[in-house]
């Protein structure tokens, strides 16, 4: 059978086909014989030397890559080493004025306890505004609804006058630092 200048046998006989539907996508047409200008020997050293240039381009890259991603890895290992090693190098500059005072306290000479106290009052004052400074707030207890997240409650007491779950205590004061609780406040709690 001819079509369209081609001859087929039918009934899954061998087949003849001319033209560019004989070549497939290879290059090579159906019995695996290459193009002419494939097979040419300096055409394949050039092929393959243009492709030894690329892939030896690709591992180049590659190991550069690997290199500064390495670099990378070393030098954020480090600054975060460093980080964890002066966190607290700020709030420790803050704090020495504070401790030079407890240490001219101690050391002064007088036996007026006045002075003492005030001496004292002065420094804790200090020392509360350089706490503030660095984001330290005070949990509000006294008067404030029970909060399990602010307070810690370790009694409750009968209180007519005041509402159920109120705390109407402060044991030891709670502290914030900035947004997060780190010592929740021990209270008393009012039950009716």
């Amino acid at each position: 059978m001819e079509q369209n200048g081609e001859r087929i046998e039918e009934k899954n006989g061998p087949y003849e086909m001319t033209g560019e539907s004989a070549l497939g996508a290879s290059g090579q047409d159906e019995q695996g014989a290459a193009k002419p200008e494939e097979t040419d020997p300096a055409v394949l050293r050039q092929q393959l030397a243009e492709q030894t240039a690329r892939a030896d381009d690709y591992y180049n890259r590659l190991a550069r890559l690997q290199a500064d991603f390495e670099n990378f890895r070393r030098r954020t290992r480090q600054e975060m080493e460093s980080f964890h090693k002066y966190a607290s190098e700020q709030l420790i500059c803050a704090l020495l004025p504070v401790l030079d005072n407890f240490e001219r306290a101690l050391a002064a000479e007088g036996d007026s306890i006045e002075n003492f106290k005030s001496g004292v009052e002065m420094i804790h004052r200090q020392l509360k505004d350089v706490l503030t400074a660095e984001g330290l707030a005070e949990v509000q207890a006294v008067g404030q609804q029970f909060d399990p997240a602010r307070h810690e409650a370790v009694m409750q007491a009968q209180s007519p006058e005041h509402p159920d779950n109120t705390v109407i205590e402060e044991f030891r004061r709670g502290y914030c630092l900035k947004d997060k609780v780190i010592r929740p406040a021990m209270v008393k709690v009012a039950k009716s």
